[in-house]
């Protein structure tokens, strides 16, 4: 009996799929991922800075143009005739410069003087329990709810009735009125904070609440002062229409001040009106620069109570 064998099939070449490293498919996948992340972040970034700082520089290219040349059409993205006689000409401006004494002096005033009372208010609503506490809160945060513009006809009635129109007094108050309510809810988030544990150490110690509160929680509560003061002096520093109407030419501060210069019935002078404006921004710029991390801190300490 004979076997018989088929014959073996001829090879047929299949095509073999590629062994690619294990792996690399999702790897290039995150990859892109992170590429278009990163894409999509810078290019906010640069559409929010642009945002930002092109007033910023149609303010500095204003200041550096000549009177001619602000109001041509099409106007220049990059001007091209530069002159900085916008600049020397303020120099010789004194009354500019009475109106940034006067609005050092305001300012400063209202920033120590909200520090100050909301130090003391604040602390008081944070430490201390007593009748009425809750209400007062309210009230002090219900401030906040009216315009202040609104106020202006009270304020301007009181305080002439007290004759206290035109004086730095009034300019003063009138300003405290409307940052204190801030400054106080702002540091009573920060005393809230420091641990009563602390406070209570101290009263064994023999420390009164007047010395506990000047050597122990005022050093603690230091960042959110800081910030507290440097809001108060920029909102003294920016208000135009208390100064304006509380304040005659000799008191009055840099807002009303660069308004009445620069600012006439059929004219204004914008190349100047800019580099002033320039100038009397330094200040604030260099307050920031310099308590930038005590304001950071500050602004959060009372954001999250320990």
């Amino acid at each position: 009996m004979t076997s018989t064998t088929s014959p073996p099939l001829p090879a047929v070449d299949r095509p073999q799929p590629s062994a690619a490293p294990a792996g690399r498919s999702p790897r290039r996948r995150m990859r892109k991922d992170l590429l278009r992340s990163r894409i999509a972040a810078w290019s906010a970034v640069v559409v929010i800075g642009a945002f930002g700082l092109l007033p910023v520089y149609w303010l500095l290219a204003t200041a550096l143009s000549t009177p001619e040349s602000t109001f041509q059409f099409p106007p220049k993205l990059i001007p091209t005739d530069l002159t900085l006689g916008n600049f020397t000409a303020l120099a010789e401006n004194d009354q500019l410069i009475d109106y940034m004494i006067n609005s050092l002096v305001v300012a400063s005033v209202t920033a120590v003087l909200s520090v100050v009372v909301a130090t003391y208010m604040g602390y008081s609503f944070s430490k201390f329990r007593y009748t009425g506490r809750r209400s007062l809160m309210h009230l002090v945060l219900a401030s906040q709810m009216f315009p202040q513009a609104l106020l202006l006809v009270t304020l301007y009635t009181v305080f002439s009735s007290f004759g206290m129109l035109n004086t730095y007094t009034a300019l003063v108050l009138s300003f405290t009125t409307f940052t204190m309510p801030l400054c106080v809810w702002m540091l009573k988030g920060i005393f809230d904070t420091i641990p009563d544990a602390l406070l209570e150490a101290a009263s064994i110690d023999g420390a009164s609440r007047w010395r506990t509160l000047h050597s122990i929680v005022a050093p603690l509560a230091a960042p959110g002062m800081i910030a507290a003061g440097l809001f108060a002096f920029v909102r003294g520093w920016n208000d135009f229409i208390f100064a304006l109407t509380l304040a005659d030419k000799e008191k009055q501060t840099l807002p009303p001040g660069l308004v009445s210069t620069y600012i006439g019935e059929f004219q204004t002078a914008w190349p100047q009106l800019m580099a002033a404006s320039l100038i009397v921004s330094v200040p604030v710029i260099v307050a920031f620069m310099f308590l930038q991390r005590y304001l950071v801190g500050g602004m959060t300490a009372g954001s999250v109570k320990s």
